[in-house]
Parts: C-alpha cells; sequence; structure tokens
C-alpha cells in the first residue's frame, strides 16, 4: 500500500451496506489509477489485514474554510480477499476500525471474477471500466436458466446475442475436429443473422417445413377461426370434430386419436365436408334424408361420422330448398361462407407454402426435426437460423408456436431416451427468441394464444428437459410476465423507456446499489450482467463479434448526398407479388 493513499484517505463510517471515506487530497489519490470514476474498486483493509472490495457509488465534495475541499466517496461493499487471494462474496463483516483505504488492483480486481472454475469458463465481456479485466460468467449456470436480453434500438443487443452464441458454438474442450455438441435454434424476425453465422443451418419460408398436420387443437383454431366473430364458437366445435374425425379416417379409422394428436390429415376433405354442410338439404318429412342432386331418393346417414366421411370425398350438388317437401340442413344458414372463406384463403395463399405445400405435407416428421436441429446429412450445424422475415405476421404466431412445441416436446422424448439408455449423450438445446414482444406479448389476445402457451411452458418446464430459452427483445415491458419472470440471466443494454426501466428493476434478481440506474446512460455495447451465473452484477462492455449479424443502421446522410438512383421497380415488385 502506498504511503501517498494512506495519508490522503481514511473511513470515516461504516454502515451495514455501504462504508464512507473521506479523501482530503483527491488528485494524489487517484495518481496510480488511470480511470477513477463512479464504479471503480477500492480496496479497505482492516486491523486482521483482510481486504475487503468495494465499489464508489457516489462522491460529494465537501468546502471547508481556508482548506481544500475534502471529497466524500461512499462505496458499497461487495466481499473479501483472503490471504491466498480468493474472494469470497459479501461485505457485511469488516473488523472496526478499517486501517488504510487504497485503490484495488487490476489482478485484485480479476480474482473477484477469476471464482469460475476452468470447465464453467465462458467470457464474452471485459469490466467497463478497465477492458483488460475479463468478466466470465458461469456457463453451465448462464445456459442451464433462462436468459434475457433486452435493450433498446442502437444499443448493441444484435451484436451482443451474435457474440453470446458465437462463443457457444466454438468452445471445445479439447483439440478435436470438427463441430461440438451445442444445439441453438434462433427465431430471427429481421434476417439479421445469416450473415453472423455463414456455417449455420439458415432456413427461411422457401425451405422451411411445417406441415399443417403437426399443429394441435389451439394452434389450428387460431389459423382458421377469427375469435372476434359471433359464430366463432360454432366454427371451433365445427372444426373440431370435422378434423378429429379425418385423422381418424386416415389412421387406420383409430378413435382415440384427438383433434390435437399430430398426425398426417386431408385439409382438402376437411374443407369438402365443410362447404357440403353449409349446403345440405334434406326431406322436410324425413329430415334424415339428405338431399343430394346426383342421388334421387336422396341418401340416409346413421350418424355424424358416417356423413363426415361421405362428404369427405368430394362437394356435392345439393336440391334446392322447396317449401314443405325440401328443407335447410342444420349448418345451411349462411354463418359458414365467411369460415370457408377463410379457410380457402389461408390454404392458397402462396406465402404460406411452408405450412400447405404438397412438399411440406409429404415431409416425414424426422426430415421435419432434422432440419430445424441442424442435423440434415449435407448440412450438419450447431445453430439453426429461422428467418421469419418472410413469414406472414397473422400466422407469425403460429409459426414460432408451433416449432417451439416440437422442439419442447424433442427435448421431453431425449430425456426419456437419456433415462432408458445411460450412455446416451445429452442433447440440451438453446431457443434464441429475438424480437420476443412481437409474438409472446402481455395483452390476452387470443390471436397470441398458440405462441405464448408454448413459449410460457418452455419458460416453466423446459430446463427439465434439456430446453432453455433466450429472451430478446427492445420491450421487456410488453413480454408475458410469466416468461421474464422465469429469467434467471440478465443482460441489460440501455433502455430509454421509463416503463422498460422499471419493469426491468422489479424483475432483476440480484442488485448492488444504483447499478441499475445507469440503464439510461449506458454506451452502445455496454451492459449490465445479473444473475445466478455471475459472481455479482457488473457493468460491462461485451467484446465485439465476428462476423457480425446485419443490423447496422444505414447512413441516411451519406446515402442521401448520393446522386440520384433510380429504383429498379419491375424487379422489386416481381419479388413483392411473389411474397
Amino acid at each position: 500500500m502506498s504511503e501517498v493513499t494512506q495519508k490522503v484517505a481514511k473511513v470515516v463510517s461504516v454502515l451495514p451496506n455501504k462504508i464512507k471515506i473521506e479523501v482530503s487530497d483527491i488528485e494524489k489519490f487517484k495518481l496510480e489509477n488511470e480511470k477513477f470514476t463512479v464504479g471503480s474498486y477500492l480496496r479497505v483493509s482492516d486491523s486482521d489485514d483482510c481486504a475487503l472490495l468495494s465499489v464508489i457509488e457516489n462522491f460529494t465534495i465537501e468546502k471547508k474554510e481556508d482548506k481544500e475541499s475534502n471529497y466524500i466517496l461512499e462505496a458499497a461493499p461487495i466481499g473479501f480477499l483472503d490471504d491466498e487471494g480468493k474472494f469470497t462474496r459479501g461485505g457485511n463483516n469488516i473488523a472496526i476500525p478499517p486501517t488504510d483505504v487504497d485503490l484495488a488492483r487490476k489482478n485484485e480486481i480479476q480474482k473477484i471474477y477469476d471464482v469460475v472454475s476452468e470447465e464453467s469458463h465462458f467470457c464474452f465481456s471485459t469490466l467497463s471500466q478497465d477492458n483488460q479485466i475479463t468478466v466470465p460468467v458461469n456457463g453451465d449456470k448462464f445456459f442451464n436458466k433462462h436468459i434475457a436480453i433486452v435493450g433498446s434500438t442502437g444499443s448493441g443487443k444484435s451484436h451482443t446475442v451474435t457474440k453470446v452464441l458465437q462463443e457457444a458454438i466454438g468452445k471445445k474442450n479439447s483439440s478435436y475436429e470438427g463441430l461440438n455438441n451445442s444445439h441453438i435454434v434462433l427465431f430471427d424476425i429481421h434476417s439479421e443473422y445469416e450473415s453472423a453465422f455463414p456455417e449455420g443451418n439458415s432456413i427461411n419460408v422457401d425451405n422451411l417445413l411445417l406441415p399443417f398436420w403437426l399443429m394441435n387443437g389451439e394452434e389450428l383454431e387460431e389459423l382458421f377461426v377469427e375469435s372476434g366473430e359471433n359464430q366463432s364458437y360454432n366454427q371451433s366445435s365445427l372444426l373440431r370434430r370435422v378434423i378429429t374425425r379425418n385423422k381418424q379416417m386416415h389412421n387406420g379409422n383409430d378413435l382415440d386419436l384427438t383433434f390435437d394428436s399430430p398426425v398426417p390429415f386431408s385439409i382438402i376433405e376437411v374443407i369438402n365436408c365443410i362447404s357440403n354442410l353449409s349446403r345440405e338439404t334434406r326431406k322436410a318429412k324425413k329430415p334424415n334424408i339428405i338431399c343430394l342432386a346426383h342421388e334421387e331418393d336422396g341418401i340416409e346417414f346413421t350418424n355424424d361420422n358416417e356423413k363426415f366421411d361421405y362428404y369427405f370425398k368430394e362437394e356435392y350438388t345439393f336440391l334446392e330448398v322447396k317449401s314443405q317437401s325440401i328443407s335447410k340442413g342444420t349448418y345451411n344458414d349462411g354463418t359458414l361462407e365467411k369460415f370457408i372463406s377463410r379457410i380457402n384463403n389461408k390454404v392458397y395463399d402462396k406465402r404460406l407454402g411452408f405450412l400447405f405445400s404438397s412438399t411440406t405435407e409429404d415431409s416425414s416428421f424426422e426430415q421435419i426435426l432434422r432440419n430445424l436441429i441442424g442435423y440434415k446429412a449435407d448440412n450438419e450445424a450447431n445453430i439453426t437460423i429461422i428467418d421469419l422475415s418472410g413469414v406472414p405476421f397473422e400466422v407469425l404466431s403460429i409459426t414460432v408456436s408451433l416449432i417451439s412445441r416440437i422442439l419442447f416436446e424433442y427435448g421431453y422424448f431425449y430425456k426419456k431416451h437419456i433415462s432408458e439408455n445411460p450412455d446416451s449423450t445429452a442433447n440440451p438445446l438453446l431457443l434464441v427468441y429475438e424480437e420476443a414482444h412481437k409474438y409472446v406479448p402481455k395483452v390476452t389476445s387470443a390471436k397470441f394464444n398458440a405462441s405464448r402457451t408454448s413459449i410460457e411452458r418452455i419458460a416453466k418446464e423446459g430446463r427439465k428437459y434439456g430446453v432453455t430459452a433466450m429472451i430478446v427483445s427492445q420491450r421487456p415491458s410488453e413480454i408475458s410476465e410469466t416468461i421474464f419472470s422465469q429469467c434467471s440471466n440478465f443482460i441489460s443494454m440501455r433502455l430509454t423507456n421509463p416503463d422498460d426501466q422499471n419493469y426491468v428493476k422489479r424483475l432483476l434478481p440480484d442488485v448492488v446499489g444504483p447499478i441499475t440506474d445507469s440503464l439510461s446512460t449506458l454506451k452502445e455495447g455496454e451492459a449490465i450482467i445479473i444473475g445466478d451465473s455471475i459472481i455479482m452484477p457488473s457493468l460491462v462492455s461485451i467484446d465485439r463479434c465476428e462476423p457480425q449479424p446485419s443490423s447496422n443502421d444505414i447512413a441516411y446522410l451519406q446515402e442521401w448526398q448520393k446522386k440520384w438512383h433510380n429504383a429498379d421497380m419491375e424487379t422489386l415488385i416481381q419479388r413483392w407479388e411473389k411474397k
């Protein structure tokens, strides 16, 4: 310890969670440190020569007559360094009186973060105050529990996500060749991340395999039924009955199959059946006899399943209604017209080819899984980038829901496989939800029921089956609280919206002093890391990623200063029409 600092700094007050230090000559006190600010580390020694490390939270200047100003530093104790240099968290048992105050050395500050074992060491940032000090997290605790990365536009959020994932897929425990065993699926809303992972498995609407028959009942209803319509309940009930029967018919007439069973069925046959029901006529005096144009005497069905099986085959022509002889069927009241039109529009929409095309419909379940998790024979990859920018917004929630549910169930059944085969290798999954507020909002709209249910289930149960989530958002206050409250690790970048700031502060599991008060003033690339995986909340600078995501801002003024450029409208419109 230097004699100079001994003379100019002394402890004047010790509180349970704060130490006050009087500095008579601030210039002499900071001579040995290039950067001395709020957030700097101090070393306080007690009579037992035990070093207490503290972080400066604020300072005040006291004016005294005929003397230079004194500085009063307020510092929060964070932990002790023992004789062997080992750091232990906690700072409420310092011996009284403390003897000396000095600036903490770089090697002492580094020991705070070196408590992470070599096997679990995972690093993607440095201390914001001193970029020579690395800030590792415990990688097992970081990925084994759900992660939240939040920050306003321009705070460096996409670069942070990229850096974390690049480090994950590049980390190995030896010098073996090829890929490691990391498995990451990233939902890319704005087509940003493909450039950052050139060796990754890239999926977009052109090669996404997601057959409609894998949807559960809630997803099918969200896709085909408009919840705001007066007849939505009747439409849902009919859709449920017809699809359930079609699934049974196409799968060995298995009556145990339900609306939620993930088995193939024909959506065209379902449309045929509902269309026939909407135009059905029957004999007025014998309502069990259906009046088909090609059946002179009509046809009688013993039950609804028999009728549905007949109606699946094609759309039929029915006899016109006649007073006292031919009456309308149960659903022939005009209430199904919009419903049928909506189903047809979805099924024949080229933009939804990834759900309804013949190629998608004929894909095997194994092929779908391999495509999603990066197990394709011609392109094995640690990370799968699912580019959702081409998915129509009205089906975005359903698409995310279906993929999430498939991957959750993959983790569930894989864990059962491991329990029965102890020699098997674990296969944990990380699902990264970019711009999560767009498909799991806090609002309880039926439009987002499917995705909210799937992702909330992962948040609550996923860890048990080796499926964790990384929730990424610029508007954390708009995300389902059920999902955010399950996150144990937070990387919070600059947040300018007061609602978002307060929301994050309320959810953070571990706070030291006013560290979160700086959320609105963080520079691009700076973040606060808080959670189970790090020894203490820390203000860090995220390391630059390479290659980078294509999320850089457009240089408006530079582009505007260039010579007039004619846009290729013809090519643009052709691409637009094919979307």
